[in-house]
């Protein structure tokens, strides 16, 4: 029992509590109950640290005291040897340079260098951000796929003229920017079936009813025209043959249009470059629920439907969704350009807050202007560089901050982007990444950054450091736990089924010696706050996840339910300790919410309330409740001190008509002093309670004298200029 009692003075003198500061008395936030190996120490937080030296524990003291910061374990003699300690790093893969600008036109795009580097190793401590740079610069020359989404609804057909001399001028415009430079086509309408289109013979047929010009071809959801190629003829040809066509409502079919020119990668000849969409219409678009009036009602599964040429889910799966098709963009790394009139600017002006990287342009009624609106949108679209990363592993957290143009820094959201990004212009990205907390499922990942718009991506491997080194050197058996009932590993003892306690030293059977842990007969077992193990509380965590713990014999304290003052334990001025505070010098109180110095409640005359009251929790409580202010100096009732003594003074200086009788009841509670001259009185200082007064008697002479008072009347002092003063002045 001895022994015993021993043991549990030891828990006392290492159980938790709240520092004051790092290495301060008692031990850290990290250093709780609930840890019993390395691993979990670890887990527990960046700023924890593991002791495996052997005979830093000793009998009767629990694994978890090996658990620590640094500091603290040192402090109490842990070699430094024997700290398991490890820390985060970044380790750069693959660090390929930034190029300027491509070599020639015959290098593969994957020659091109914008962002750097390419690979990276982070190795995560728990809780600890790890940080690298992330290049990014514009290549001159770098190629560029367009692919041409146009409505060939019948309100397009003055369009459709001026689209055919596209094809041409645009190759020989983007010879300005890059000399490796493909267009495609592709067009759309709508739904084929009620109520989009009419379906009667004749309307499928010719939906314009028009047979003096060329009739209107057939209705379609989307066809795709023409793959990407660098023949500008063909595709001014390519897009000659094409027909306008006809619908009955006013929104278009182009969200399933925009869907399959994204997916269907093969098919457009989409290259692993700059990918940009031109998405041209005069109308606004039907979206995911509209298809029901059609009797639609299978989603849109996000796949390539694409049969010779021709959309073929248009009539069984409803429009996309806007967000389905965001993150579509997003996958297939394309911008969009949406050249549409200016009746429908406002709504497609709403997609630039969920689409990734996308722009919009008013295009004129017959889109003559189509190719400037191209060049404008390409330098905007390009000119911002926008970071983005692939879906996080579960817990994990990513922030950047972004060195701009003229060396400007941005954090936060705006950290993700630089604008006015020119060809050649360089920027640098700040990434940090953080690690959740370990568990058993934790495993090494991997996380993709990219520039929104730009084919590169950055490859980084998170490796999470959740195993502890001094692990692989454990011993089975070892004579350290109670003569083998248990491993040694990392310096703690981790028992063989039937054996408890530090170091195995308990049998399991007795492991429920529960009279041992009672205060008394009527008491829990610990209180109700802790296991009974060899006859001793261990005691348990305040909360679940809480690094603190109960502690004392019988689990009967804990350092987080002392008193609080405004919020804070303690009035953040003392320690809790077993449900006490002991409050920092200067300080008393239940919850140290009262400094011990009087100084705050010294008045203007340093006196302590200004002598009008006493000083309780270093605020003055007034005695007289006319007085008020932080040390009773104010009294906004009191009558004057000039006003309150004249008819004393005047008795005193012979002011005709007033009986002796009257003076001596006027002064009677007064010390008085008389001096021949008002220049003889003393200076006016208030806060010293020392005021200069003048009153005019019943024949208009003035009279002069000082007044100085304490606290009332009872011990005020007069200073009284005599008449000589008062005849000097008569004729005034």
């Amino acid at each position: 029992m001895i022994g015993q009692a021993l043991a549990v003075g030891l828990f006392l003198c290492f159980c938790p509590w709240v520092p004051e500061a790092e290495g301060g008395r008692g031990e850290p936030l990290c250093h709780a109950t609930g840890v019993t190996s390395c691993q979990e120490c670890l887990a527990s937080g960046p700023q924890c640290a593991w002791c495996k030296a052997e005979g830093f524990v000793r009998l009767g003291q629990h694994t978890w005291e090996r658990c620590g910061t640094v500091q603290a374990l040192l402090a109490r003699g842990c070699p430094p040897a024997a700290l398991e300690d490890p820390r985060g790093s970044s380790v750069l893969l693959q660090d390929r340079p930034v190029a300027s600008r491509r070599r020639d036109p015959g290098h593969h795009p994957h020659d091109v260098t914008q962002l750097q580097p390419q690979k990276v190793l982070l190795k995560l401590r728990p809780g600890e951000p790890q940080t690298f740079e992330v290049k990014f610069r514009r290549v001159e020359g770098y190629p560029v796929d367009m692919y041409y989404l146009m409505d060939l609804s019948f309100s397009m057909e003055n369009d459709l003229l001026n689209v055919k001399k596209l094809g041409t001028d645009l190759m020989e415009e983007m010879r300005n920017i890059t000399e490796d430079f493909r267009i495609g086509f592709g067009a759309f309408v709508d739904k084929t079936v009620m109520p989009y289109i009419s379906t009667s013979e004749q309307m499928l047929k010719n939906p314009c009813k028009r047979v003096e010009l060329k009739p209107c071809a057939p209705a379609f959801g989307f066809q795709h025209v023409l793959s990407l190629t660098n023949d500008g003829n063909l595709f001014s040809q390519m897009v000659g043959e094409q027909h306008i066509s006809g619908n009955l409502d006013l929104p278009e079919g182009g969200l399933d249009a925009l869907m399959q020119a994204a997916v269907c990668e093969e098919q457009i000849g989409w290259r692993n470059v700059t990918r940009l969409l031109v998405f041209s219409t005069d109308a606004g678009f039907h979206f995911a629920g509209d298809g029901k009036l059609g009797g639609i009602i299978l989603p849109s599964d996000g796949k390539c439907h694409l049969k010779d040429n021709v959309y073929t889910m248009s009539t069984r799966q409803d429009y996309p969704s806007l967000a389905h098709l965001a993150e579509k963009l997003r996958e297939k790394n394309i911008q969009t350009i949406f050249a549409v009139t200016q009746d429908v600017v406002p709504l497609y002006e709403k997609l630039k807050q969920i689409f990734p990287t996308c722009t919009v342009g008013t295009l004129s009624n017959d889109s003559h202007n189509i190719l400037q609106l191209i060049v404008e949108a390409y330098n905007a679209l390009t000119s911002e560089v926008i970071m983005d990363n692939s879906e996080l592993p579960p817990g994990y957290q990513i922030e950047y901050s972004s060195t701009c143009k003229g060396h400007v820094t941005q954090t936060g959201e705006a950290g993700r982007r630089c604008s006015g990004v020119s060809i050649g212009d360089e920027v640098t990205f700040q990434v940090s990444v953080t690690a959740p907390p370990c568990t058993a499922e934790t495993a090494e990942s991997q996380l993709l950054i990219k520039a929104q718009g730009f084919s590169e991506e950055v490859e980084v491997l998170l490796h999470p450091l959740c195993r502890c080194q001094c692990a692989k050197d454990s011993e089975p058996h070892s004579h350290n736990c109670s003569g083998g009932h248990g491993t040694l590993e990392c310096g703690a003892c981790r028992c063989d089924v039937g054996h408890v306690g530090t170091f195995c030293e308990c049998e399991a059977a007795m492991a429920t010696m529960g009279d041992l842990c009672r205060r008394d007969n009527a008491s829990e077992v610990c209180g109700g706050r802790g296991d009974c193990v060899c006859g001793q509380c261990v005691c348990h965590k305040l909360r679940r996840n809480s690094e603190h713990a109960y502690y004392g014999e019988y689990c009967q304290c804990d350092d987080l339910h002392c008193d609080q003052h405004q919020g804070v334990l303690c009035g953040g001025r003392g320690r809790c300790e077993c449900g006490v505070c002991r409050c920092s010098p200067g300080f008393s109180g239940s919850a140290c919410e009262c400094p011990t110095s009087t100084a705050t409640c010294l008045g203007p005359n340093s006196l302590l309330c200004s002598g009008r009251g006493r000083c309780v929790c270093g605020t003055c409580v007034c005695g007289d409740a006319r007085f008020q202010g932080p040390s009773c100096e104010l009294c906004p009732s009191c009558p004057d001190v000039c006003v309150m003594h004249r008819e004393c003074v005047l008795c005193q200086v012979s002011a005709p008509g007033l009986a002796d009788e009257h003076c001596n009841t006027e002064c009677s509670s007064l010390n008085l002093t008389l001096v021949p001259d008002p220049q003889l009185l003393p200076q006016e200082r208030r806060e010293a309670g020392l005021r200069r007064c003048r009153e005019r008697d019943a024949d208009g002479c003035w009279v002069q004298f000082s007044h100085q008072a304490e606290w009332g009347n009872t011990s005020a002092h007069l200073t009284i200029a005599f008449h000589k003063e008062v005849r000097a002045k008569l004729g005034i």
